[in-house]
Order: C-alpha cells, then structure tokens, then sequence
C-alpha cells in the first residue's frame, strides 16, 4: 500500500512539471527520414514519437484503393497527437458515450472534426528514455471500435504511464481506415482491394519490421495485442500473412476470427445507396468509384451519423467482407490444414463483455441478454479459437478472463468488467480520470502489464504467473482471471466451457 501512495503522489507532484519539450536526446534515422520526438515534462522518462506516417495520405484517387508507402518527408517533428481516421459517434445512449468517455478519440462524446482527418496513416511510438536493456520488445495496439471507431488519440490508450513505470517495452499505436473508407465494398474495385483497412495494418508493421530498430526495439519480437474488432483482425492477419506474419506473439483481447461482425452485401448495395445521396446515382461502376471519390469526406460521415441515429433503413454497414484474400469463410478449415501462422497466442474476454451491447439504462441493463451475448459473443468464440489453434499446433495457446470491476472504470454498479474495461488497466491509465484507483487496481494493472510483457518478449515461452500453463483441450491447462478480489489467480473454466455449442 505505502509503494502506491508513494507512486500517486510522485504522479500528482510530477504533474506540475513543465510542458512537453522536444526530445533532445538525439534524432531517430528512418527509412522515411529523420524523426524528432518530445519529452513529456509530466512523464520524463519516456520518449514519445506522434504521428509518423506509414502510407502516403489517401487522398483523391487513393480514396478506397490499398494503402502505398509514405514518400520520403526528410525531416518530420512528430511532436503532437495525430488526427484519426474518419468516423463518427452515434447518439445512442451507451456506457463509453454517457458515463466513461476516455473510451473514445479526443475524450469527446460527440463527433468532433478537429480529431479526424482523411489523411490519418500514422503510427506513434512510445519508447523508455532510458531502457534497462537493448533490443527491447515491441508490442502493436489493434484497438478496437467494430471496423468503424478508434484511432490512437483515445485518452485510456495512451501508454505513457506504462513506459514511464517500467522502462522494458516499446508499444505502438497507428491509425487505420474503417467503415466506408476502409471497408468500401464497390462494384468498380476488384475483390482483392474492398477491405483496405486491413491492409492498412499490415502496412504499418511493415514499417515497425523496417525501421522500429531505431528507436531501440527489437525487429524480432514484435508482438500484436488487439482489442475487440483489432483482435478480429489480427486474427485474420494470423491466416492472411501465415508464411510471413513478422509479429512473433499475437494477444487477442475480446475478438478473435469467430466473431462474425462481417458485411454480407454481394450487390454492392451499400456503397451505390451512399453514391445516389452524393450525386452519384445511376452510373456504371467505374464511373460511380471515381464520382464518390470526389465527394467531401466529412458529408459522407454526417449523413452516416445522422442516417443511423434516426433509426432509417435500410440499414448500411461497412465492415470487412469475405474475399478469401484478407477474410474466409471457414478458419477452422483452414486451421486444419495448417494455414495459419505459427505462433503463440494468448486469448481472452471479459467477465461482462456483453453489458455495452444491450440497450443502456442508467440503472442496469437485462443481464439475461447481456450474459448471453458475453458468452457467444466473447467467451465461447475464445473457446472455440483456442482449439482449434491448439489442434492446429500452432504454437503455445494461453488463456485468461477478465473480471476487475474498479468504480472509476466502472461508475455504475452494474457494470463491473465490461466490454473494454481491461483497457486502463494494461495501459496504465486508470487513476486519470474520476475515483482514485485502489491498491487491487494497481496491482491488477501491473500483473497484467507484466502479463503482456512477457508475452511478446519471451513469445510466449515464459508467462509471467507461476502455474500458468499452455491450454490444451485435452490434457486441460489453466487459465489466468485478472482482478476478482486478487491480481490474478488460476482458475477452471471447465463448466463454462460446457456451455458452449461450438460449430465447426
């Protein structure tokens, strides 16, 4: 307890220091050119490296197309938040949007142009100033937001805390393109080129394998945690880059490839209903493409916002499809003939994932629908991806579940560990905002920071929890729960298991 009074009194005091600087310490070589960061005066140990771009700005023509390669900038002072990608945020009373809105970009319940932009290819880097060793590991966010929100200027996902306390990992975090600018879905681009978004990420890591030496990573254990739709995705990524994945480790937070949140609109209807609002209507593929590309983005996203929040239809969407390059119809098919990277994976939910999905009331939500959709939703779906990655040999498959329920994460009685709430605490940022963070808080954080550690740094050979085995269907392994009542325990999940029905 005295060790973390001591550490929130050193925060309050260090608060006071001065303002960001630029980091003098000594400019970062890339590929791209030469890179400065700042020193936050509140945070001193920790290098920070805002918004460096991994593709060119995809603007005009590269509207819809796959991501190409940012051009060389010669020098760059990547010294403020980047802007993220286009969306927007609906009206439609929920947790992140009425009671915790340090779950969206900016800390903004509203949609707020000043945090978006078309042109958001960017990555931010956070990295000790002055690291216990060489070669540190690297670990890449994939956030979450259903292909459709998030971005890195999210004030729970920043990671500052975590590096400034530890000083043993670098971790990243970029932007990439969601709903009608990632996932298009138009008749006048090939199947192969309808979810960019997807390729997007690859992209950016892409430019980590290139360049994150440099800033004091190592190229060889670079690993990817995702959240939510970022787990989806990287799970798809585990199958689509299964000969040359370069992340070493894969932690799939609250997502996996079981999670079917994709748009099955063969006709293209979608994205012609979006060209008939904007003076597209009535042409032939091609023509219409090249029309929507010229239309001003943020028209589109308003008319979006306002479509959906009046409840029209026919209902839109714009997520990723199946093209059987990037998304498959069947991942255990695939699993089953061996095409799927071989590496370690740690997979996990929360105890109450499902509480955000179903319609928000200030004094509880129906927990009958909220515990049914958090075990066929999240937990189940986890299930179901760790056998068949088990049975795949992929490589050591981990477990855990979430289930802290901290009242500054959590204001309302009801909630405990919902959809995200593992956020603050593996970034480290859960004593910013509203309560003081209690001792179990604190100490739930750092297990679970060193959790995700020495994943991506021993790739998956050395958890950190003594007990903690691999999991295996038959021969049983156990799984981590982080925050019920201690840091972490092991615990049997066996029954609930049982209640799973999984499909093949």
């Amino acid at each position: 307890m005295r060790t973390i009074l001591l550490f929130a009194i050193s925060s309050l005091l260090t608060s006071t220091s001065a303002a960001p600087k630029l980091d003098n310490k000594g400019l970062v070589l890339t590929t791209n050119g030469i890179i400065r960061g700042i020193i936050d005066g509140a945070r001193p140990a920790v290098r920070q490296f805002l918004g460096i771009p991994y593709a060119k700005p995809p603007l005009g023509d590269l509207r819809f197309a796959p991501p190409q390669r940012a051009l060389p900038f010669g020098s760059l002072n990547a010294t403020k938040m980047p802007p993220s990608c286009m969306q927007y945020i609906g009206s439609t009373p929920n947790i992140i949007i009425n009671d915790v809105l340090e779950f969206n970009i900016g800390g903004s319940n509203a949609s707020d142009p000043l945090h978006t932009s078309e042109d958001c290819l960017t990555l931010s880097i956070w990295a000790p100033r002055n690291p216990k060793k060489k070669g540190l590991p690297v670990l890449v966010f994939f956030y979450g937001g259903a292909f459709l929100n998030g971005g890195t200027d999210v004030p729970y996902q920043i990671p500052t805390q975590w590096i400034q306390r530890t000083q043993n990992l670098i971790v990243v975090t970029f932007n990439h393109r969601g709903n009608i600018f990632g996932y298009p879905n138009a008749a006048g681009l090939p199947l192969e080129e309808q979810n960019v978004g997807l390729l997007d990420q690859r992209m950016a890591v892409e430019w980590l394998r290139d360049n994150i030496a440099a800033f004091g990573g190592d190229p060889n254990r670079i690993g990817a945690w995702g959240m939510s739709s970022g787990a989806v995705a990287m799970a798809y990524y585990s199958y689509m880059y299964r000969d040359d994945p370069i992340l070493n480790s894969l932690i799939m937070d609250s997502g996996n490839e079981f999670i079917d949140i994709l748009t099955k609109d063969p006709a293209h209807a979608n994205f012609t209903f979006m060209a008939e609002q904007f003076g597209c209507g009535d042409l032939n593929p091609a023509a219409e493409l090249s029309c929507m590309r010229q239309v001003n983005a943020s028209a589109m996203q308003d008319f979006m916002r306002v479509y959906s929040d009046d409840g029209k239809t026919p209902i839109i969407t714009f997520s990723p499809i199946v093209d059987n390059r990037t998304v498959f119809a069947n991942y255990t098919a695939l699993a089953e003939e061996g095409k799927v990277a071989r590496i370690p994976v740690l997979i996990g939910s929360n105890a109450q994932d499902g509480e955000i999905f179903v319609p928000y009331n200030p004094d509880g939500v129906d927990t009958t629908v909220a515990d049914l959709i958090t075990m066929t939703w999240f937990f189940c779906p986890s299930y179901q991806s760790a056998k068949v990655r088990t049975n795949a040999k992929t490589g050591p498959v981990y477990r855990y579940l979430y289930s802290g329920n901290f009242t500054n994460i959590s204001p309302r009685p009801w909630m405990g560990a919902w959809h995200g709430a593992e956020l603050p605490l593996v970034f480290g940022t859960h004593s910013l905002y509203r309560d003081t963070s209690t001792e179990l808080e604190y100490e739930t954080s750092h297990a679970m920071q060193g959790a995700w550690h020495a994943f991506v740094a021993t790739a998956g050979e050395k958890p950190s929890i003594e007990g903690w085995d691999a999991w295996d269907q038959v021969a049983g392994g156990r799984v981590v729960e982080f925050g019920n009542g201690v840091p972490a325990r092991l615990l049997d999940t066996t029954e609930m298991e049982r209640e799973c029905q999984v499909v093949r």
